[in-house]
């Protein structure tokens, strides 16, 4: 099978970040006098990210955040994409202490939470593109303590990882919708604009939640509650999935 000119092009663009990440590249060592490394550009960054949003982000930025040139920063980082990337993994951060021998389902929540922890430090994280397959240490380390919460089930490996990968997919997107709600304002003339044009013939379901007010209901949240809720939601059908495997071994 022959590489398309595409997919050589995102093998390059991965291979730089990854390098960075592992400490594969030594490219920067030798950097201005006043010191300037690649863990100063990547904290630099984060905090322009903290402080102005990850759209804010770029090369100018982040360096005059250190009273350096653009130009110094490349030493280091090649492109402001390979910085996204830089970030994303040292952002996340290591996972805490989770604890062990508690069964997979427990095990899992207190993963979940730590990196709901995670997200929350940096709430434009959820806003980074998802242009490419977690590689860092930091994310790394995550994945093997999630897959580790697995490890004494019957579940096969492949399947595994579908499982901790849903699982921080639907943290990711619920906090981000969460993120994007919140910014919008006021949300509470949805249901009223709703029930003007909804015909009770053509959408009888939808108009039988508005007649019950759900989206009034103090229990439809988009909040911690309503993540958790979720989440528990996602796991009841883990159990059924994971105990299917048990039966069969």
């Amino acid at each position: 099978m022959v590489d398309t000119p595409e997919a050589v092009s995102g093998a390059a663009a991965q291979a730089k970040p990854f390098a960075l990440m592992w400490g594969l590249d030594e490219q920067g060592t030798r950097g201005p006098k006043r010191g300037l490394s690649l863990d100063q550009v990547i904290d630099a960054a984060i905090e322009v990210a903290d402080a102005e949003g990850v759209a804010a982000l770029s090369m100018s930025r982040v360096a005059k955040r250190l009273g350096f040139t653009t130009m110094s920063l490349y030493r280091y980082v090649d492109s402001k994409d390979t910085l996204l990337v830089l970030i994303s993994d040292r952002a996340l951060g290591l996972p805490p202490e989770l604890p062990v021998g508690v069964g997979w389902r427990t095990g899992i929540e207190a993963w979940a939470e730590g990196v709901s922890e995670s997200l929350r430090r940096h709430p434009w994280f959820v806003d980074l593109p998802l242009a490419a397959p977690p590689m860092g240490p930091c994310n790394m380390a995550w994945l093997d303590a999630g897959l580790g919460m697995f490890a004494e089930t019957a579940v096969p490996e492949p399947m595994k990882l579908q499982l901790v990968m849903n699982v921080s997919l639907y943290l990711i997107g619920r906090m981000r919708v969460a993120k994007e709600l919140a910014a919008s304002g006021d949300n509470a003339e949805y249901p009223v604009m709703l029930s003007r044009v909804l015909d009770p013939q053509r959408y009888p379901a939808l108009t039988r939640a508005l007649d019950a007010q759900v989206f009034d209901d103090d229990d439809v949240e988009w909040d911690d509650g309503g993540l958790r809720f979720g989440l528990a939601r996602l796991l009841d059908g883990y159990e059924q999935f994971v105990r299917t495997f048990e039966e069969q071994s």
